[in-house]
This record gives C-alpha cells, structure tokens and sequence, in this order.
C-alpha cells in the first residue's frame, strides 16, 4: 500500500534517499552543472516536498517548487533503489501535479540532465504529456541539461 505525505526532512531515511539523489545526479552531470537541491535547498518556503511509502518503507521523494502565481518546477525525484519499477515515481507525479493544479499553476516546469542514466525518467515525464522547451528561471541551457514543460 503506498501513502504520499509531506516529507519529514529530518527522518534518517530522508536524508539517505536524498544522499543517493545528489550523488547520482553528481555521478552523472559534469561538476557546475549539477542543480539537485541538497537538504537545506528543501528548506525553504517555496519548496513543498512529498515520501512516497510503501508498507511504511521509504520507495520515492519529490517535491514542487513554486516560480510565481501561475508555474512551478518538479524538484528532487527519486524512487529508492529498492522500489525501482513498481510505479512509484508515477504515483508521486501525479500527486504533484494534482498539487499543482490545485494551486492554480497553469504550467510545470523541470530541469534535467541528459544521457542514458535520466531516460527512465524521461519517458515517464513525456508519458504525462511533458515537452522539452526553453531554459526557465535562472537556468542557462547547456551540454549537459534540458528543460520540460506542461501546461496544465
């Protein structure tokens, strides 16, 4: 059974989860070019970050940051290592988009690395009907990033 709820950023399993985020997105992504949110850029009012739990046991996080009254940015996916392939990333992605939606927003935005470690979750992004387009908000484009968007 999965639950999806604010996420406790100081639970001890958090925080490895998001350890193993920022080091894969760091395995990945040429050093500068890395913009995964460590703990303390989670921190913040603008960010609203969600766990996905399957019988209590962590399996994803992800979180939406808001840009301004009308969009907000996809921050921070990751399903756990043990939970890979059971729909976890698709359930938290639709919770926050429904979040979305509820807020108002008329778009979602999302910044990305390229190559073959990000195509699983480019396919589920483009699934949900995400389209690359321009850089946004302080991004620059690059190399080694791409951008996605979803009108809502």
């Amino acid at each position: 059974m999965l639950s999806i709820r604010p996420a406790d950023l100081d639970a001890a399993d958090v925080r490895q989860l998001l350890a193993i985020h920022l080091a894969g997105m760091a395995e990945n992504t040429p050093a500068g070019h890395v913009f995964a949110l460590d703990l303390s850029g989670l921190q913040t009012p603008d960010i609203t970050v969600w766990t996905v739990r399957e019988n209590g046991a962590l399996a994803g996080i992800g979180a939406l940051k808001a840009l301004d009254g009308d969009s907000g940015e996809l921050k921070s996916m990751r399903t756990h290592p043990d939970h890979l392939r059971k729909g976890i990333a698709a359930a938290l992605l639709a919770h926050i988009l429904d979040e979305a939606a509820t807020r108002g927003y008329r778009r979602v935005s999302l910044e990305t690395g390229v190559g073959a470690s990000f195509n699983a979750a480019l396919a589920l992004y483009r699934k949900r009907g995400f389209t690359n387009g321009e850089a946004f908000g302080d991004y620059d484009a690059s190399p080694y990033n791409q951008f996605l968007h979803l009108a809502l």
